[in-house]
């Protein structure tokens, strides 16, 4: 019989690098925006070249993380999910929210490669939904005969998010081709963050102060009008 006070302990195996400098814009689900190339960086032992061999051979993995940015607080069975509005409340289990008993965090991600740095595993991803500096917790290979379920239901997911269009000032366009030029900055994958909208799911079309947030070491100046996301400025941080 589980005892309901039991306590596992667990470690990272490693470490995730991504262009996403704090949770504000990151994706709300993984490879909403796939054009992002990200890498799982792995620590020792678990670095061994040898426990990678196989990977490259799916084309997805299962990446398991710890939402560490969040505080471990007290239960709370009710959240407000992005996809209703941010108003109305369904159980913690029937979301994704990172606000989870034990904060874990599951993703699917593209594997790109498996690449040995220095005699070090580093495994190269797409998609991820996750702020950069997130512990990783596991890797397991996603298998498309039982992962892959055609008849699943969505619930009040079953439809990808509204995009928006991105637009820049004149300022802006400048900066980003100055961030371009320098490899810094990445226009497809900036504008495929910036048209999820990552303001709070509450906020309506007569929000249009400035929000910020740290994307590809810059800081982004952005405001939401109507339909358009305009960039207002890219700072480098």
């Amino acid at each position: 019989m589980v005892d309901p006070q039991q306590t596992f302990n667990m470690h990272p195996i490693g470490v995730i690098h991504t262009p996403y400098g704090e949770k504000f814009a990151v994706p709300r689900q993984p490879r909403l925006v796939e054009s992002i190339h990200c890498t799982i960086e792995l620590f020792a032992p678990y670095c061994d070249p040898q426990a990678c061999i196989g990977l490259e051979g799916f084309s997805h993995i299962h990446v398991l993380f710890v939402f560490d940015q969040i505080p471990e607080d007290k239960f709370r069975p009710m959240i407000r999910p992005p996809r209703l509005g941010g108003n109305q409340r369904v159980g913690v289990f029937a979301s994704r929210s990172p606000f989870r008993p034990n904060r874990i965090g599951l993703s699917i991600l593209e594997l790109e490669k498996v690449e040995v740095v220095k005699g070090k595993s580093v495994i190269h991803v797409k998609g991820a939904d996750m702020v950069d500096g997130t512990p990783i917790l596991d890797l397991k290979p996603y298998i498309p005969f039982v992962d892959a379920i055609s008849e699943a239901r969505g619930g009040f997911a079953s439809e990808k998010p509204h995009l928006k269009e991105v637009v820049y000032t004149p300022e802006a366009q400048q900066q980003l081709a100055q961030g371009e030029a320098k490899g810094e900055l990445d226009p497809q994958a900036l504008a495929e963050i910036l048209a999820q909208d990552p303001r709070p799911a509450y906020k309506g079309d007569a929000d249009v102060k400035d929000y910020f947030a740290q994307l590809m070491g810059y800081k982004v100046t952005f405001q939401v009008h109507g339909e358009q996301v305009l960039v207002v400025a890219l700072q480098k941080l």
